[in-house]
């Protein structure tokens, strides 16, 4: 009862007081514990068979009522009672979280019909009927092809149809993954939580995928970590990965190789859970997107020709990295490729399950925040990688953003080359892990099932780990079950110990292994896995295993191969009892070995078994199914036999050159984006200016797109978000140009007097992001900093950053007595309007600013337009119906004057009434339509902006498109803003909280309905932030030098 320590602790008390709890006599029955005679009743096997087995409340009270009656003086019947009472209590509260969880299932359900038939009356047809897209990433059994490839050939043969016509082209990857410890050689694997399967499984991506012909460098990305409990090594900037197969000839000779950066950010000193990671992913992505440029131009001249080789895809491993490549993907335009790892929502549904608080677990595991970046991850991926299918139909489709079916709707629509009308859903991919198995000799096993020695080296000495597991048998000769998982509850350990325990035949005929990680004391480990441990003690002890079961303490990464080895040579049985595996590693492992596999039938494995054929699946609650199958292959040698060898036949399906294979042809499928500009010059060089990025929009490209299209010959492209093509882009651009300024005004065009190259001479940039309900309220802040930085010709510039359009910008700066030319740039809209201040034009008509229109080719990803709009206004109505009680006028109506083609603006008359954001973005993700929705002005109005365009992000675009250093920028945020708020505080520029400007009341209303507490992301204690107590120049001028800003 994981969760339930109370419960523990309770059943502990009752053992040490029923020394006849464990006596054969009594284990055997299967009459009611509750009904025997006084004396022979065991509290604890009752515990088990009527809570954890199954249970009705009704008769679990009658039970209580019989135990109540039956009191005596004696302490064992007191006991009785309360133990009887709370079973029924926790029947109980089981029973109210299975009906909380099956009244969560109904609604998501109800929603998600009611959104497929909003996105099919707005598609205009349904294709459901007949017409379902082919399920990816199919996985072929050994008998379905005599080549045993994987499904979806027609995929690897795009791969290798590009390659063979473009040997020229050199790939350049990027790979994110963040928390835990990760190095080349020697990997602390087990160390801590954190330091997992993952790590092996990015850093042998890395290595693999920079041996693949065509693939030129790849960078993993993490963070380095200078603290003084870890290793020096992980403080390394960089280290090269070195391939392990130095044998082969493949052609890489022109490859730059595999490296892992490690980027510095977050709390320095200090090795970090991946839960307090969060505050710190802004930071992250500024230092990320300065590598990824400055490598991007070091290699244009190695393989971009002179122009720079941007990454052909960011790939994202868990949240926190899926988070940051969103992020930086979005910052430079290219494609996003994400892997989930294991998914919050499918976390948060088992610990609901189990009865926890949602509070507590969110405390402990930050889960919304999570939860959170994996919908963002749906939003900005144009391929989704998963380990098995179970992981799409069981855990994908509990995200807003995901839906099976209408993804086969969205693909089929695509394949006829019809309009999707703005919906968006990535592809989701199954692409099992690879594994290296050069250096995997399988041991020789004669007919007889002894093992041979290495027939090149006969008197090679026995591996250390062999010794050390032996020294436990009393006869090491019979064949050795081996299991090898982190003490843990899911892993189901004790079942199996149970099972093992309870099989006389199965105790004649083998021994047991179980590597569970590493320990000195196992008081010094987690409770959770001391429980675990302390179980399996007990049960040795209680079934007299001594001599057959193994259990060291200590071994080596090294020493893993060895042990399957050692596995294999008696004869012996792999097995993997978790409740559920996402996907199974180490089941492959043992297969490349020749072990054959019992392992669980939920999750992974099932995929596994069906490709490699070389064992049975069990139910991992039915403890004689496990004994049963793992007799039936150590008893069996003619099964033990064709198991080894199929598993040895098949194993090459999940090498990793195959999985390069899959993975690169996917990548070729996409479309390619990325940064382009209408002027080609990269080096923004001083002469560099707003007028040089206006040139014909004919110029757009920077001609580096590579030509990866596999369905190119069919002339139709395989992802969702291809429907437009290059010259209908072009067109709506220039109609954005032409119509983003009101009617009765208009943007020049950019001349020279442009204010880029002034922006980059500054010596500091100070960006103004405060957020107040009134524009006398702003006015004051702005010109207190302007006061504080100085004017004209000053070494500080400004940047004004609003919620407001452009017009309504203009018309408060001259409202306030300001000049326009006080500022190098104006954010617009919630960031999805740039402009450059310039000279004004004696046409009166005309706004003295800029429009970068580059920016808006940049953000245009996966704009949903006019479906989204349509949409946005169903939901209007549908607020309007829900609230019709509460309020008689419009809650919110369109404000057509504020609206553009990339902003969909509404006013908000009552913010009260209105649903939270998150409310607003389900929606939207249920939809299949992505955005960023933002509540601004007090909560007065609703901007919707596409969904990888914010004001943060529009700074970091001056970045990537002009060479503004982020590091120069001062951004002054208020106490409170906007919902796009924490966006704004984290990153490497530097931050100044003005107190007292934003009112407690619109705090709570723009955020008293989040989905996680804003002091989940905001970093405490960072160096760069400060706060100014209130709006005055004394105040802002004190903060600005405790950041080391003098003015």
């Amino acid at each position: 009862m994981v969760g339930n320590d109370w419960v523990n602790s309770y059943l502990e008390a009752i053992l040490a007081a029923e020394p006849g709890i464990g006596d054969s006599k009594y284990s055997d029955s299967k009459s009611s514990l509750l009904l025997r005679e006084r004396g022979h009743f065991s509290p604890t096997r009752y515990f088990v068979e009527e809570v954890i087995t199954g249970f009705d409340e009704t008769d679990l009270h009658r039970s209580w009522i019989q135990a109540a009656a039956t009191r005596s003086p004696q302490e064992r019947n007191t006991r009785l009672e309360n133990l009887c009472w709370r079973i029924w209590n926790l029947a109980r509260q089981k029973k109210q979280v299975a009906g909380k969880y099956a009244k969560r299932t109904a609604k998501r359900h109800l929603l998600r019909e009611r959104a497929r038939l909003e996105a099919t009356a707005d598609m205009s047809e349904d294709l459901s009927e007949g017409e379902k897209a082919d399920l990816p990433g199919e996985i072929l059994t050994p008998t379905d092809s005599s080549k045993g490839r994987m499904s979806r050939i027609s995929s690897v043969d795009v791969f290798e149809n590009w390659f063979a016509q473009h040997k020229e082209k050199k790939l350049y990857i990027v790979l994110i993954s963040l928390h835990g410890l990760i190095r080349g050689e020697n990997m602390e694997l087990g160390r801590d939580s954190d330091t997992g399967g993952q790590v092996k499984y990015v850093v042998e991506l890395a290595r693999a995928l920079g041996s693949m012909p065509g693939v030129y460098r790849v960078d993993l990305l993490t963070r380095q970590v200078s603290a003084p409990d870890v290793d020096w090594s992980y403080a390394e900037p960089s280290e090269m990965l070195n391939p392990l197969d130095t044998d082969t000839d493949q052609e890489n000779g022109e490859s730059s190789g595999a490296y892992i950066i490690r980027i510095p950010f977050g709390p320095k000193d200090k090795y970090v859970e991946k839960e307090l990671l969060w505050p710190h992913i802004p930071e992250f992505v500024d230092r990320a997107l300065s590598h990824v440029m400055q490598m991007s131009k070091a290699l244009s001249e190695h393989i971009g020709g002179g122009k720079p080789a941007w990454p052909v895809a960011i790939h994202g491993h868990y949240a926190d990295a899926g988070d940051s490549t969103a992020l930086l993907s979005g910052a430079l335009n290219v494609p996003m490729v994400f892997t989930g790892h294991s998914l919050g929502r499918d976390k948060l549904e088992q610990l609901l399950k189990q009865g926890r608080p949602k509070e507590e677990i969110n405390s402990n595991y930050k889960i919304m925040r999570r939860i959170e970046a994996e919908e963002l991850c749906l939003d900005a991926s144009e391929i989704i990688i998963t380990s098995t299918r179970q992981e799409i139909e069981e855990q994908w489709r509990l995200y807003d953003g995901f839906d099976p079916v209408l993804e086969r709707k969205l693909r089929a629509r695509m394949k006829r080359d019809v309009s999707c009308h703005g919906r968006f859903m990535p592809r989701m991919v199954v692409i099992p892990p690879g594994m290296e198995f050069h250096h995997i000799v399988p041991h020789d096993v004669d007919n007889d099932g002894e093992g041979a020695r290495d027939d090149e080296n006969p008197q090679s000495p026995d591996p250390p780990i062999w010794s050390e597991i032996m020294r436990f048998f009393s006869n090491p000769r019979k064949p050795m079950i081996l299991a090898l998982a982190r003490p843990d509850p899911k892993k189901n350990l004790v079942t199996l110990v149970k099972a093992f325990g309870e099989c006389r035949p199965l105790r004649e005929l083998a021994n047991l292994t179980l590597i569970m990680g590493n320990r000195d004391d196992i008081d010094e480990l987690s409770s959770t896995n001391a429980s675990v441990l302390l179980s399996i003690l007990k049960l040795i002890d209680k079934y007299d295993l001594y001599g057959q079961v193994a259990m060291p303490k200590h071994h080596k990464q090294s020493d893993v191969p060895e042990i399957y080895r050692l596995g294999a040579k008696t004869k012996g049985v792999f097995i993997n009892p978790a409740v559920i595996e996402p996907f199974g590693l180490t089941l492959i492992e043992a297969g490349a070995h020749g072990l054959p596999i019992v392992a669980t039938k939920n999750g992974g494995p099932v995929d596994i078994n069906r490709v490699l054929d070389n064992g049975l699946l069990v139910d991992p609650h039915d403890q004689q199914a496990i004994a049963d199958a793992l007799l039936k292959l150590v008893s069996d040698k003619h099964l033990w036999a064709r198991c080894r060898q199929n598993g040895l036949k098949n194993i090459h399906l999940f090498s990793w050159p195959e999985h390069c294979k899959t993975y690169l042809s996917r990548i070729a499928a996409c479309k390619q984006r990325h940064p382009q500009w209408q002027s080609t010059d990269f080096e923004n060089s001083d002469h560099d200016s707003p007028s040089d990025s206006l040139r014909d929009i004919n110029d757009i490209s920077l001609n580096l797109k590579l030509s990866l299209d596999g369905e190119k010959g069919e002339g139709k492209s395989t992802n969702l978000d291809a429907e437009e093509s290059s010259g209908e882009r072009k067109a709506k651009l220039e109609k954005a140009v032409s119509t983003l300024a009101p009617k009765s005004t208009s943007t020049e065009k950019v001349d020279g007097s442009g204010k880029i190259p002034t922006l980059k001479r500054r010596k500091y940039i100070f960006v103004i992001s405060v957020d107040c309900d009134k524009a006398s309220d702003l006015l004051e802040v702005v010109k207190t900093v302007i006061d504080v930085g100085g004017r004209n010709g000053s070494s500080i510039g400004f940047i004004l950053s609003t919620s407001m359009n452009v017009s309504e910008t203009h018309s408060t700066i001259l409202s306030g007595g300001l000049n326009p030319q006080d500022f190098d740039a104006v954010i617009c809209s919630s960031g999805s309007e740039l402009y450059f201040t310039s000279s004004v034009s004696e046409d009166k008509t005309k706004l003295p600013y800029a429009l970068e229109s580059d920016y808006h080719s940049h953000i245009e990803y996966r704009w949903g337009g006019e479906s989204l709009r349509k949409t946005l206004v169903r939901w209007i109505s549908s607020v309007h119906e829900k609230k019709k009680g509460q309020h008689d006028g419009e809650i919110l109506s369109k404000d057509e004057s504020s609206s553009s083609n990339y902003c969909l603006s509404f006013k908000v008359k009552e913010p009260t009434l209105v649903p939270p954001v998150k409310e607003l973005r389900k929606l939207m993700r249920v939809q299949a339509l992505r955005c960023n929705a933002v509540y601004c002005k007090g909560g007065t109005k609703l901007n919707v902006i596409p969904v990888l365009a914010s004001r943060s992000q529009a700074l970091r675009y001056l970045l990537v498109r002009w060479g503004v250093d982020l590091s120069k920028m001062v951004v002054f945020v208020g106490d409170s803003g906007d919902t796009d708020y924490e966006g704004l505080v984290g990153g490497v520029h530097k931050t100044v909280i003005v107190k007292g400007v934003t009112s407690d009341a619109t705090a709570r209303v723009l955020h008293g309905n989040r989905s996680y507490p804003l002091e989940d992301v905001t970093p405490v204690n960072s160096p760069n932030i400060t706060e100014a107590d209130q709006c005055d120049r004394e105040c802002i001028k004190a903060a600005l030098e405790k950041l080391g800003v003098k003015t």
